[in-house]
């Protein structure tokens, strides 16, 4: 069951939910259309596990970049791993979480909102760090952490769809560098070494 979910997860982020047909993910997987059924339900329960398997597997970048000393390296961390992450897999580029629904039918609706939600939690997560660090003097008192969070994850999803387009991993860290250079200064805490 490992290997045909870590196939579907493939066939997902290549082809996204809908892009997917029932003859993409038997092929990849090697299970038949009632076995697959059997084991999994239907696809839209077949793609909340793939999901599921996919922030376990591949986001592992994500926690650890909460735990970086200054919101700046917090910032750095997910860049880097984005990019990382959207230009590993030259036949599935992107973000399965991104490019999962980015436009759907009616039918859809639900797996569009799961991964609205589950985007509404790391930005969330990210607000409370910057927080956090506006709360250290990490950064200055002025500084929005919810516009922080709500531009790092703008970023984060415009990299993903511009790997999905072809954009190369330097182009991609160049616009990681260009949104770091923007990153507020002024805090109380000590200057980042890693700036």
């Amino acid at each position: 069951m490992d290997t045909a979910l870590d196939a579907a997860m493939r066939v997902f982020w290549r082809k996204g939910y809908e892009g997917a047909s029932y003859a993409d993910l038997t092929a990849a997987t090697g299970v038949e259309r009632p076995a697959l059924y059997a084991a999994f339900g239907n696809k839209e329960a077949l793609f909340r596990r793939a999901l599921a398997r996919y922030y376990e597997r591949y986001l592992d970048y994500l926690p650890e970049a909460l735990a970086q000393p200054t919101a700046r390296r917090v910032a750095a961390h997910l860049l880097h791993g984005a990019v990382d992450l959207n230009t590993r897999y030259p036949d599935h580029t992107g973000c399965l979480g991104i490019n999962g629904v980015l436009a759907g039918s009616d039918d859809a609706e639900p797996v569009r909102q799961a991964l609205i939600d589950a985007r509404a939690a790391g930005e969330a997560l990210l607000r409370e760090r910057f927080d956090r660090a506006r709360a250290e003097g990490d950064l200055p008192e002025t500084a929005r952490s919810d516009v922080l969070a709500a531009f790092l994850t703008a970023v984060l999803h415009g990299m993903a769809v511009q790997a999905k387009a072809g954009f190369s991993r330097d182009m991609l860290m160049a616009v990681a560098e260009h949104a770091l250079s923007t990153w507020p200064t002024g805090g109380s805490a000590p200057s980042d070494p890693a700036s």
